[in-house]
């Protein structure tokens, strides 16, 4: 513990990446330097756990609609990333070290896979969601199930017991079928259940997590692949139940970060003899061989693919560092070790160490370098931000803390707020009760500030700061509207259930008249189902709603609530043409979905919402004030019709009024 707290700040002093330090110190304090640890059965067993855990964490992490998006580039480099290796290292292999044909395909198949080692480091960076990087992290699933479809093959054709027959050829296929599509159906279907039951958020969600991961790592290995393929395949099945800015995403990242990931990278260093810098002719033979075709044929894979994809030199240069990293080397090694295949010997195994060590400094300074020039591009890139500060308010019921119903009620606000936060926000969340004065105001203050002081746990999960505020009025309204005026609030978020409490009807007279009193983005909210459970979200689109200069936040909010949850957006457009609502989220740059359909009119849509709705629905209606260019008396029903048609979660959402729109697009009345 105390190497993974002060090797890392130590590197990034130095502008270093902070794992490989971790590695370094590893290779320093092991077993054939210093002598001070000892690779044990622990270290190897939570280093295995540690790989697993970082190849779940890319597949629960990557933007997955851009991933299906762009599947394309990374079939075509997984593609690459195998073959160029794969050919080169078995010609190599055959004219320069005078192997046979199985010796050497497995000599090419150690560095023809690859692993995420340096994906900390583009985590860190924010450059998962860059089409280059989806494509490397995409890519990694196939070369390394064709690697080691290469190993089993060889493996087995070694066997005089079990050969090569039409048997072994039908039950690896099916094997490999069946580990796709059964954690790929299955681990989403039972989450969904699972979410959807707890009453409240809690660590049973984390552990129903774990088992999901290592349940599915277990599987691979029964069906014949490696764990890692299994933990790569059951993140990307968990990755919209996992929502990006969450409790949930936080505790899955840091107990990788902490505790599993670093006992991976220590155990690599463990496993380097330095003796072999200045001794062992035949293994830095062999070692230099492999690191010099590793990084050859793996830039080729990338410049290959970059040309292709028209990706630049940056890009280029993330997917080189982050394919190059090796650490499934060694299980290859040591399988055909094991295995009694000629050629593979303590030279190789050693060969083999040393190169892992290589690669693995390697790799994290090329990401580091050309993922921060990535990071550069695409910020300039992206259109410039307004000058207002986005600063959330959330007006909690103030009934007593053990009311459960009203407790989950908070929690999906809360979950809702996190969802359209802007990413990288330093501002807190801002929770208000409102009180009424009485002779028992204190009391009533009192319990209200304990009815809401959950929220700060709870936030707390996902790193997000939350300042209370308490306020004593006689109307409710009034209350929310001063406390948004004082604290410069730029979005509210009323909770529908929690107004429904006050025995008053969907739009009582407390939510109009927060909608006449205030400015603010305003969103009205009725969350039943958890949010990360949500498989689609539907948009209804009045007319001329889209006329408002501010709807431009409206599809922001809308598209980061999409894309936090990673559900694909369907846009109904009601009486009007779905021209301009296109312009506007094109505007919006985002990855996420979007299908548009023209309704002639209200009576079709409402027929159309209750034939296709379902409780995985997330329902968004946008809306308008009145006196506002959307404006229309149809909308005073509008809500409340579709609230009855809608059995899952519903939206009401409002843009704001008279705020300075200078740097977002504007819609033409044309």
């Amino acid at each position: 513990m105390v190497i993974f707290l002060v090797a890392p700040l130590l590197l990034e002093r130095h502008r270093l990446p902070g794992i490989i330090g971790i590695i370094l110190v590893g290779a320093a304090i092991g077993p054939n330097a210093a002598g001070i640890l000892e690779r044990g059965d622990a270290i190897v067993l939570l280093g295995e756990v540690g790989l697993i855990y970082l190849m779940f964490l890319a597949g629960v992490e990557i933007d997955l609609n851009r991933f299906f998006d762009n599947i394309d580039q990374s079939i075509i480099f997984g593609v690459l990333a195998f073959l160029i290796p794969q050919g080169v290292g078995t010609v190599f292999g055959m004219w320069v070290f005078g192997f046979s044909l199985p010796t050497a395909l497995l000599f090419a198949a150690i560095f023809a896979s690859h692993t995420l080692l340096a994906y900390p480091v583009a985590r860190q960076l924010g450059i998962v969601g860059n089409d280059a990087v989806t494509a490397t992290i995409g890519g990694t699933v196939l070369t390394n199930v064709l690697a080691l479809l290469v190993l089993v093959i060889v493996a087995r054709g070694a066997s005089a017991e079990a050969p090569l027959d039409w048997l072994f050829w039908v039950e690896l296929g099916l094997g490999i079928t069946l580990l796709f599509t059964g954690i790929w159906y299955i681990v989403p279907w039972l989450g969904r259940r699972f979410f959807r039951s707890l009453a409240e958020e809690s660590y049973f969600e984390f552990l129903f997590v774990m088992a999901a991961l290592f349940g599915s790592a277990v599987f691979a290995e029964v069906v014949g692949a490696e764990p890692i393929i299994g933990a790569l395949v059951a993140g990307l099945a968990l990755n919209r139940l996992i929502p990006d800015r969450g409790p949930l995403m936080n505790r899955v990242q840091f107990v990788g970060n902490a505790l599993f990931i670093p006992f991976f990278l220590l155990s690599i260093g463990l496993l380097v003899d330095v003796t072999l810098i200045v001794g062992g002719r035949e293994s830095l033979l062999l070692a230099g061989a492999l690191i010099g075709l590793t990084l050859v044929t793996k830039f080729v894979a990338s410049w290959l693919t970059g040309l292709l994809y028209a990706y630049d030199h940056d890009q280029i240069g993330s997917m080189f560092g982050l394919s190059v990293g090796q650490a499934e080397a060694l299980a290859i090694v040591l399988i055909a070790f094991d295995a009694g295949i000629s050629g593979f010997d303590t030279d190789m195994i050693n060969g083999a160490v040393l190169m892992i060590l290589v690669v693995s400094l390697v790799s994290p300074i090329v990401v580091e370098k050309y993922g921060r020039a990535v990071v550069t591009k695409e910020r300039r890139g992206k259109r410039k931000p307004t000058d207002v500060r986005q600063r959330i308010l959330l007006p909690f019921t103030p009934v007593p803390e053990h009311h459960e119903k009203l407790m989950r009620y908070h929690e999906s606000l809360l979950d809702l707020a996190l969802s359209i936060r802007e990413e990288r926000s330093t501002e807190p969340l801002h929770t208000l009760a409102v009180v009424h004065p009485g002779p028992k105001t204190e009391r009533k203050v009192a319990t209200a500030n304990a009815a809401i002081a959950h929220t700060e746990e709870y936030a707390a999960g996902a790193e997000v700061p939350v300042t209370f505020h308490t306020r004593v009025d006689h109307n409710i309204a009034s209350g929310i509207t001063r406390a948004a005026v004082e604290n410069r609030i730029t979005t509210i978020l009323l909770d529908w259930d929690g107004m429904r409490l006050y025995r008053q009807p969907l739009f009582s007279q407390t939510t109009r008249q927060v909608l006449a009193w205030t400015d603010q983005l305003v969103l009205v909210s009725r969350i039943r189902e958890p949010l990360n459970t949500v498989s689609r979200i539907v948009v209804v689109l009045p007319p001329r709603v889209g006329y408002d200069p501010n709807f431009y936040e409206v599809g922001q909010t809308i598209e980061r609530i999409a894309a936090g949850i990673g559900a694909p957006i369907r846009a109904l457009v009601v009486e009007d043409s779905g021209d301009r609502y296109g312009q506007l989220f094109g505007e919006l740059e985002s990855s996420t979905p979007i299908e548009r359909d023209h309704i002639d009119d209200w009576e079709r849509l409402f027929q159309a919402l209750t034939e296709d709705l379902t409780v995985g629905d997330l329902v968004v209606c946008a809306s308008a004030r009145r006196n506002t260019i959307g404006w229309r008396p149809e909308l005073q029903e509008l809500t409340e019709r579709i609230s009855t048609l809608t059995p899952g979660d519903f939206i009401v959402i409002y843009p704001p009024v008279g705020r300075s729109t200078n740097e977002q697009p504007q819609l033409s009345m044309e």
